[in-house]
């Protein structure tokens, strides 16, 4: 909750009346800002964004597109000096992104309003505006966002890459292929900033959740072209093939110079207590030697139990390295066993693995109680 409050809190709605106020006398700035804030402690995040966007609508004097200008006027004259200390921005600046989406969706609007999600993107990423209008005029939307991609502000080209995601997470679906945003990506992959390529490999993450062999023709390409410095691209395609490497897929082992069946032998995995409760720590370890000097990619995957009563898999990196011929490596872990925002803990009987490559070794297995 406090996290949510910070991100779009009561001072910072004060602070937009403030701003708002500042270019536009005639908005009434104090009724504005008790209206939002009057319903916040209910709301999330996304809810909040967009009730503020509808108090902008009701107080501001002027609508559509005249609005748009007068947002864009309220803007402190940099993201800097905004307060912004990442790339990503400040939510403070999420309603006004919102506004453009929710107010100015139109044919006759289009073109200003795509650019005025231009222009806000450095204040606050708007890849999530954008998905409404790739969803209502793919074809033109498109075309815009494939000229950002030479645009000079990075936080703008990197929108390009990443409101055309498959998979945007938080986001509405776009009906498009999932290959739709590749011509976009081969303008962006040899970017020289790192917001940007990260948004690449996130984009090619999202189709190899479907296509990995569209993603590792796409990779292959761009490997030959050598457009990227080398250091970047195995960044790009590490990132974009994680999900990959944790399922155990050998084409993607294969393709980062893992091999599928490497010359190591592991040890049984040794287990400190097979007994725990839910909260203390799991303490594992094994030995891997290799036979012959090979690329290892060791990932530990604990299988435990759901309320649904399926088994869930979760696979966790343990060690990437390249072994010589007759080396021994000791593998260990201790690792907390205790619930996330994402993933709840049941008590039961658990079970580990380790992956050496794409390559499964014997489980073992563990009981969990109640803490």
């Amino acid at each position: 909750m406090a996290e949510k409050e910070h991100a779009l809190s009561v001072n910072r709605i004060n602070r937009i009346a403030t701003e708002v106020h500042a270019v536009c006398p005639e908005f009434d700035a104090e009724q504005f800002a008790r209206d939002v804030v009057g319903g916040f402690p209910r709301l999330a995040l996304k809810a909040r964004i967009a009730r503020t966007s509808h108090g902008l609508s009701t107080y501001l004097p002027v609508d559509g597109l005249q609005a748009v200008d007068v947002l864009l006027r309220s803007l402190p004259a940099s993201p800097e000096e905004a307060g912004a200390s990442t790339d990503f921005g400040l939510y403070i600046y999420a309603p006004h992104s919102h506004f453009v989406a929710q107010y100015c969706r139109s044919g006759p609007d289009l073109e200003q309003a795509l650019e005025a999600l231009r222009r806000l993107t450095p204040y606050f990423s708007a890849e999530d505006a954008m998905r409404y209008f790739i969803r209502d005029f793919p074809t033109e939307t498109f075309k815009a966002v494939e000229s950002w991609t030479e645009d000079p502000d990075h936080r703008v080209r990197r929108l390009a890459s990443e409101c055309t995601r498959p998979r945007l997470p938080w986001s509405v679906n776009i009906p498009v292929g999932i290959d739709a945003g590749l011509p976009i990506l081969d303008r962006l992959y040899g970017d020289a900033n790192r917001f940007v390529t990260q948004s690449v490999a996130n984009h090619l993450h999202d189709i190899a959740e479907d296509d990995l062999n569209l993603v590792l023709g796409t990779l292959g390409r761009w490997k030959s072209e050598g457009r990227a410095e080398q250091k970047e691209f195995a960044f790009i395609a590490r990132e974009a093939l994680r999900s990959r490497l944790k399922k155990g897929d050998t084409a993607a082992y294969e393709f980062l110079g893992y091999p599928s069946n490497p010359p190591a032998e592991l040890s049984p995995i040794r287990l400190e207590r097979t007994q725990l409760r839910l909260g203390e720590t799991l303490v594992f370890a094994a030995d891997l030697t290799a036979s012959a000097s090979t690329n290892l990619r060791v990932n530990y995957v604990l299988c435990s139990p759901t309320k649904t009563g399926k088994r869930r898999e979760k696979a966790y990196v343990l060690k990437t390295t390249a072994a010589q011929a007759g080396q021994t490596i000791t593998l260990g872990k201790q690792h907390l066993l205790r619930s996330t925002a994402t993933v709840t803990l049941m008590p039961g009987e658990y079970t580990l693995e380790i992956h050496v490559n794409s390559r499964r070794s014997e489980p073992v297995a563990f009981h969990v109680t109640e803490g």
